[in-house]
């Protein structure tokens, strides 16, 4: 009876349910909180996926890299990875501290039944020190995120240890426990195809209780979203990568010509995995990287590096502590950070990463997405524009990815010249 509904396009019903709420909303006012247990749903079955996907998918991909790849080129690409990814988490919220998206929208005064609880203010020192959980048990059941995402992280890295010893027990064993986790992964990702088949239903549903309060005016807050997270990617993409590139002696404009193709894939697709074909064959084909150096940065990049996603983080936790009257700290906005970094390391290969990242953060800075709260409602609006957003973040990962490839493969001498010198033809 209702196959029409799960064979169609995703996105579509996404869109289709942010429509029809809004209309539904400006339609009924007031009244439209009666489908307010609709959203309920949705938020609750978020929140229900988020420690779980957290923990297996972290633990999967630390214990995916051998660790003899974790030696000078390993170090290279990993460090440069998070080192975009922070970059790329700053600017996002230096563009949403400059305009402000949520602002004025005063979700708060919509009479929730749950109040968001404001985070006391910590140094940066402490939050560096209490990244090192007491009881890691304790900090996953309590959803502490920052020290539950250090712990998958270390955990990963000694399983991938255990399968790469010599001894065929000690071998066997890390393998059973990496495949225990991969298991744990692939079971969330189906429960996360279920929640996400559930969206456009719950989207439609906070969607009309926020136009049906605010009404025409909750436009203007959502264009404001797009418009600071695109400038972000823009100013990532030009500015760091670029000025990346340039510092290890390649040339950004012909990088960016090069690897267009690719780029652009990545814009229609929204997929980093589904374009890493192109991104191999581009590396190969177009920057001349020897295959030794992309065949481990741009498989590694699309399981770690979230540049794109890490600027939507920035832009959109702005946008909901503005639209709920919290705006959020300096404190909070280096646990932003901090969080977004970390995170990266699992988060990536997950269908709606964006998304189920996002309420990671918010969890990190006590902004919990709680049924009823004016915190949910924000959250609703930006999964109602998620989609048009992870088409630019895409394409920044994937960019980013060659660019990092690039900038590693000229450091060690792996970067074929006859790739970047002019033709003889041009020449003459």
């Amino acid at each position: 009876m209702f196959s029409w509904y799960f064979k169609s396009n995703l996105l579509i019903r996404i869109i289709i349910g942010l429509v029809l709420g809004a209309i539904a909303g400006l339609i009924l006012g007031p009244e439209a909180k009666i489908f307010s247990p609709l959203g309920d749903i949705l938020v609750r079955s978020l929140k229900m996926i988020v420690m779980p996907v957290i923990v297996s998918t972290i633990i999967v991909g630390a214990g995916s890299v051998k660790p003899s790849q974790l030696g000078k080129v390993g170090a290279k690409c990993m460090g440069f990875y998070m080192l975009t990814t922070g970059f790329a988490v700053a600017i996002g919220l230096f563009f949403g501290n400059i305009l402000q998206p949520g602002n004025g929208l005063e979700l708060a005064a919509e009479g929730a039944t749950l109040k968001v609880a404001a985070p006391k203010a910590t140094s940066f020192l402490d939050i560096l020190i209490n990244i090192i959980p007491k009881n890691p048990f304790a900090a996953i059941t309590t959803g502490d995120v920052l020290s539950t995402i250090f712990f998958c992280i270390i955990t990963g890295i000694a399983i991938s240890i255990l399968r790469h010893s010599e001894d065929a027990r000690i071998k066997n064993a890390g393998d059973s426990l990496f495949y225990l986790f991969e298991g744990l992964a692939e079971v969330m990702y189906i429960i996360i195809d279920w929640v996400l088949q559930y969206v456009p239903i719950g989207v439609f549903a906070l969607i009309a209780v926020v136009f049906g309060a605010q009404g025409s005016k909750a436009f203007g807050p959502l264009g404001v979203v797009v418009i600071a997270t695109y400038l972000a990617f823009a100013c990532h993409i030009f500015f760091i990568y670029g000025g990346g590139l340039l510092l290890f002696g390649v040339n950004p404009m012909s990088f960016f010509k090069k690897v267009k193709t690719a780029s652009i894939a990545a814009f229609v697709t929204r997929s980093s995995s589904g374009v890493l074909p192109i991104s191999m064959e581009t590396a190969d084909k177009e920057l001349g990287v020897d295959k030794s150096i992309y065949s481990f940065s741009l498989p590694l990049g699309a399981t770690i590096n979230m540049d794109g996603t890490a600027i939507y983080q920035g832009v959109c936790a702005l946008f909901i502590g503005y639209a709920i009257g919290e705006p959020l700290t300096a404190s909070q906005q280096i646990t932003v950070i901090g969080t977004t970094v970390l995170a990266s390391l699992g988060t990536a290969g997950i269908p709606g990463a964006g998304a189920i990242m996002l309420m990671i953060v918010l969890n990190s800075v006590g902004l919990e997405v709680t049924a009823g709260s004016p915190t949910a409602l924000a959250y609703a609006m930006i999964f109602g524009i998620d989609a048009l957003l992870d088409m630019g973040r895409t394409c920044t990962n994937v960019t980013g990815d060659l660019a990092v490839t690039c900038a590693v493969a000229n450091s060690e001498n792996e970067l074929d010249q006859e790739y970047w010198e002019p033709s003889k033809a041009a020449q003459q």
